[in-house]
């Protein structure tokens, strides 16, 4: 799965020279919590955050009045709170590959660049909708959680297994074990009952860690 397949697009933008009270009036309208900066012929020059214009807007307990505060507000812009070194992604990018780098760099979303021009971007948001997908959030059937040893063909075994009962895989995801000798797997499966699935893993596995009928 590449980033172009599930970036938000067409993305929102907006230019350095806007003040911040728009920029956030906009973030909320549009129910978005960040967005790329381009200048006058498209460019990427920044990335703004609701937090970054929430950081630069005053205090509730300043002493300043109303009219003060509308003043200053006005002459802040996004180019003065924005991040101007932008990390980016092309299209072409694999998911899990800007999930890392925003993960590294405690970054919440990534603009997706094609060339020169900002053709989407790709947020934590996203990323969870995928992480929804790929361990079958939305759909019914029975969910296991086990450790199995950290050999060529165990999962094939185990796969092969609950598919000659019945079983149908919804999903399956693969994650670090507790030892480097085993990984952790969660898979769900339909068309099986719970007990039949847990009378054919138990032999295959190191240890079962959890097994429940979920979710929707």
């Amino acid at each position: 799965m590449l980033v172009g397949e599930r970036m938000t697009h067409p993305v929102i933008t907006i230019p350095p020279d806007m003040p911040i009270v728009e920029a956030l009036d906009l973030m909320k309208r549009e129910h978005i919590r960040r967005t790329p900066v381009v200048d006058a012929d498209g460019k990427l020059v920044g990335i703004v955050s609701d937090k970054d214009l929430l950081n630069a807007s005053p205090s509730p307990a300043t002493s300043l009045s109303v009219w003060e505060l509308n003043y200053l507000l006005s002459k802040v812009k996004v180019e003065d709170v924005m991040t101007k070194d932008v990390i980016f992604v092309t299209e072409n990018t694999p998911i899990e590959q800007a999930a890392r780098i925003m993960a590294d760099n405690k970054i919440g979303g990534l603009p997706v660049l094609r060339g020169d021009d900002v053709v989407g971007i790709i947020t934590e948001t996203d990323l969870f909708k995928i992480f929804l997908e790929l361990m079958g959030a939305r759909e019914m059937g029975v969910r296991v959680t086990a450790l199995v040893p950290h050999k060529s063909g165990e999962l094939a075994q185990l796969t092969a297994a609950i598919s000659q009962a019945g079983g149908n895989f919804i999903a399956f995801g693969q994650f670090a074990g507790t030892t480097p000798r085993n990984r952790l797997i969660t898979f769900k499966v339909d068309d099986i009952e719970m007990e039949k699935v847990r009378e054919i893993v138990t032999p295959l596995i190191e240890k079962l860690i959890d097994i429940r009928v979920c979710c929707e």
